[in-house]
């Protein structure tokens, strides 16, 4: 397995200590191709990740998310009849299917119709994270920087 060094990257980033372990984690997952999916953009700040999911019923499908991952698992339910197929195409194992989702980003919402599953998501950054401007004071030459908060030097009286 190839190893990447991100120190170069660390030099003039801060807070992406864990983007060495998002990598690992993405080279060393194993892609069954099951359920097939699409990512979309819908929006400036919203996605939609949709999924084939036939023969799935919204009961069949529980969706987790977890510390900036989204889990997605199927599991049909033990049908009670003994049926007795002559082809069997339409697959009904069960999956899980892992995303690593951005920090802020939220899940708004799922629905299941005509076999597929849309899973609805937005960034949401809080009103603390969003940029915000800084006014700069201009002080004249000469000025003290230093004030002493009302405390008189009593000294001097």
């Amino acid at each position: 397995m190839a190893n990447f060094d991100f120190s170069p990257l660390f030099r003039s980033t801060i807070g992406f200590d864990r983007l060495s372990r998002l990598m690992e984690s993405a080279l060393s997952y194993e892609d069954t191709g099951y359920p097939p999916y699409n990512i979309e953009k819908t929006g400036n700040d919203a996605y939609r990740i949709t999924m084939a999911v036939a023969g799935f019923a919204a009961d069949d499908v529980t969706i987790t998310v977890q510390e900036n991952a989204l889990v997605v698992t199927g599991k049909q339910k033990a049908n009670g009849d003994a049926q007795r197929y002559l082809h069997r195409g339409i697959a009904g194992r069960s999956f899980e299917r892992r995303f690593q989702l951005a920090d802020f980003i939220k899940v708004t919402g799922a629905a299941l119709e005509n076999g597929l599953l849309h899973v609805e998501l937005a960034r949401e950054v809080p009103e603390a994270m969003k940029p915000r401007t800084i006014k700069v004071e201009s002080r004249a030459p000469g000025a003290p920087v230093l004030e002493n908060n009302g405390l008189e030097n009593k000294a001097a009286a």
